[in-house]
């Protein structure tokens, strides 16, 4: 027996094309399911390539400056050389300062060491010296940076004046300096009687130094300079130094320095020694 297709009212063949509608339907939904997945990646993707952008963007931003910085330090050296000359009698010194920055150029400090020479000129008191100073740092011009300032080194209790032939060894110094690049040029003048010499107001004290970067944390530095003693030309000498640095990391850095002078002997003997004479010395720096 032949059994006619079911043909609806519009000569259709109902359920063929109801299976049709239904096929067609699960398969669209498929694609549209898979084109909005696909769209959906592609948002998430480009969202989340934004946000690591603006995080890496926001990581490379500067932080800003602060007002003003604050440090310490502290070191041990062989020798304590000042200008070129011993003020340690050639023996060891311990050393110790803290600095104060405000970021438009102005600061202030102290720093202090152990020392020799007040004692070794006859004086009853004199084993420490404390430097106070302030100034006002920046740039003069493009490439040329200056310092300006007064130092004043106070030798606690010291009793220099009270030995014939001395003033009191307490010495006060204006001071300013220009750098170009890598070299710099300082002039200090006293204002006071120059580390105990009488009649020596006004006395001079000009240096030349560079500071050359070497790479892996290292500097080499040289100097020369030129002390003259106002009134008291027996006093009068240059001095040369170099001294090689290694940032050895974590606020520590070593030294090693060779210094000379062509100070006067008779001038410059203290406690035995001719504290001018050529020496080497090394030291060793915290910074925190």
């Amino acid at each position: 027996m032949h059994l006619a297709p079911n043909w609806g009212k519009a000569g259709q063949r109902q359920p063929l094309l109801i299976g049709m509608v239904l096929e067609l339907e699960v398969t669209g939904k498929s694609i549209n399911s898979k084109r909005k997945n696909n769209i959906m990646k592609l948002k998430l993707t480009l969202v989340l390539s934004a946000l690591a952008y603006a995080g890496a963007t926001f990581g490379q931003v500067k932080a800003p400056e602060p007002d003003y910085t604050l440090s310490f330090n502290a070191s041990v050296v062989s020798d304590y050389r000042y200008r070129g000359i011993s003020q340690s009698r050639l023996k060891p010194a311990v050393q110790g300062g803290l600095d104060f920055a405000h970021k438009n150029g102005f600061y202030l400090g102290a720093w202090g060491s152990t020392i020799k020479w007040i004692k070794d000129s006859g004086a009853t008191d004199g084993n420490v010296e404390i430097d106070l100073y302030g100034g006002f740092k920046g740039d003069l011009v493009k490439d040329v940076a200056f310092d300006v300032g007064v130092l004043r080194y106070e030798y606690v209790r010291n009793k220099l004046g009270a030995v014939s032939g001395y003033a009191n060894a307490n010495t006060t110094e204006l001071y300013g300096a220009l750098t170009y690049g890598v070299v710099t040029a300082k002039y200090s003048q006293s204002l006071s009687n120059l580390f105990g010499n009488i009649n020596s107001k006004n006395s001079q004290y000009v240096d030349l130094s560079a500071n050359f970067d070497l790479g892996s944390g290292m500097t080499f530095t040289p100097h020369v300079g030129r002390q003259l003693v106002n009134n008291n030309p027996n006093y009068h000498y240059t001095d040369y130094s170099i001294t090689l640095a290694k940032d050895l990391g974590k606020g520590l850095s070593a030294s090693a320095m060779l210094v000379n002078t062509n100070a006067k002997s008779s001038a410059y003997t203290w406690g035995g020694k001719n504290v001018g004479k050529s020496g080497a010395l090394v030291g060793l720096k915290y910074s925190f």
